[in-house]
């Protein structure tokens, strides 16, 4: 089967859900190309060793990549954002259909909803289905971030969901919460399908800690509440900084930070401001470095502000954290609560509450290591369950075999 995907982003860009489904794809015999934008991403420039021209071709684990030019940004700003998301709509609608060449079906990643535009049209002109992965719900993540606050933007951009929606041959969403939002958009029940996220198993592993390892790396404290991923606005880390000040009077309590994002710089001033001396920021590290952070934590940490739209979202760090086998502290209403919950792979606390988040933590400090130790085999126990990639590639497959021309009525 040949398999076209349509993606902003994908490696070396930190896109690992795309890549990970190509590869597999691609182990199992078919064929995969990827139409996306240069590489850019988190920071908004172009990655080294990358020039933007009118389209390149490169290959990734097996995938063909054809790569077409766009605005590059990842700021704050509105303005700036929405002429990255634009001018890659654009030049996928001039030449992807062009260049793709021929698919039996189609895959098509959102975030950004604008990716439904050049879906499309290289629907109608290549006459291939597409299969629509959404992971984050437009317009209502642009609201809850305070991203857009025009009621006409935000608007527009419904219309530009509900039009996808219609187009799509299937959808696919990564949680029960986002399927009852979809269907309370209008969207017909058997179109949406759940295929939850999952994390590469070959890199997400329970390890050995290594405490002199962790020294060298700037991880210190006897006790270790280590956050990981993106510092965006729709992490409301804030609270974390305001429980880290809480809990300074237990210094065995520290605080890591990894990652980056647009809230990073902020951040760390805010912390230096403060004082807060049982805070660390170690900054975007590679993938494969993280186990053996996870395993130099006591405690791993999520957290998502206060917004009905993330009570229906599970960040995909909850499937990392699961499959190394550490207590979590979930900082997060909804799904992703409920998934901890179910796992008995630790605390839950409310969001944007920095006393609970202070008290979940002390609590977690307080009790025994063999306590928290079961936590993490119960959470890595559900992830084999539940989130093992063969399983759910087989659903992809599935699916993408329904829907390939000469298939599908």
């Amino acid at each position: 089967m040949r398999l076209l995907f349509l993606s902003q982003l994908y490696p070396p860009e930190p896109a690992t859900p795309r890549h990970s489904l190509a590869r597999s794809l691609v182990e199992r015999g078919h064929s995969v190309t990827a139409v996306t934008g240069f590489p850019n991403y988190p920071l908004g420039r172009i990655y080294p060793g990358y020039r933007q021209r009118m389209w390149a071709w490169d290959e990734v684990g097996g995938t063909r990549v054809l790569r077409l030019p766009l605005f590059p940004d990842h700021s704050r700003s509105a303005a700036r954002r929405a002429l990255c998301y634009i001018s890659f709509a654009l030049s996928a609608c001039f030449l992807g259909p062009i260049l793709c060449g021929p698919a039996d079906v189609m895959w098509v990643w959102h975030p950004p909803l604008t990716t439904a535009i050049p879906a499309r049209w290289i629907s109608l002109l290549r006459r291939v289905r597409f299969v629509y992965e959404i992971q984050d719900m437009w317009p209502e993540t642009l609201a809850a971030t305070g991203m857009v606050r025009s009621r006409l933007i935000l608007s527009l951009v419904a219309g530009l969901g509900k039009l996808a929606y219609s187009s799509a041959a299937a959808i696919v969403v990564s949680s029960p919460g986002l399927k009852r939002n979809l269907i309370g958009k209008g969207v017909p029940e058997e179109k949406i399908h759940v295929i939850p996220n999952w994390v590469d198993e070959s890199v997400y592993r329970p390890v050995p800690p290594d405490r002199a390892w962790a020294e060298e790396q700037g991880i210190t404290g006897s006790f270790v509440v280590l956050f990981a991923g993106n510092m965006g606005l729709a992490q409301g880390l804030d609270t974390v900084l305001e429980a880290a000040g809480a809990l300074s009077d237990i210094p065995e309590i520290q605080f890591v930070l990894i990652g980056d994002g647009v809230e990073e710089k902020r951040l760390r001033e805010e912390a230096e401001e403060r004082g807060l001396h049982n805070v660390r920021f170690l900054g975007r590290r590679p993938v494969e470095e993280m186990p053996r952070f996870f395993a130099a934590a006591d405690v791993l940490l999520a957290h998502l502000r206060r917004d009905p739209l993330f009570e229906i979202t599970i960040p995909s760090k909850t499937q990392a954290y699961l499959a190394c086998g550490r207590p979590i502290l979930m900082a997060v209403a909804g799904d992703a609560a409920a998934a901890a919950i179910e796992a008995g792979a630790g605390w839950v606390c409310a969001p944007e509450d920095p006393v609970a988040m202070a008290e979940g933590i002390r609590k977690l400090y307080e009790m025994d290591q063999e306590e928290r130790e079961a936590m993490g085999r119960a959470g890595r126990e559900a992830f084999l369950r539940f989130y093992r990639q063969s399983v759910l590639v087989d659903q992809y497959l599935e699916l993408f075999q329904k829907f390939a021309k000469g298939r599908a009525k």
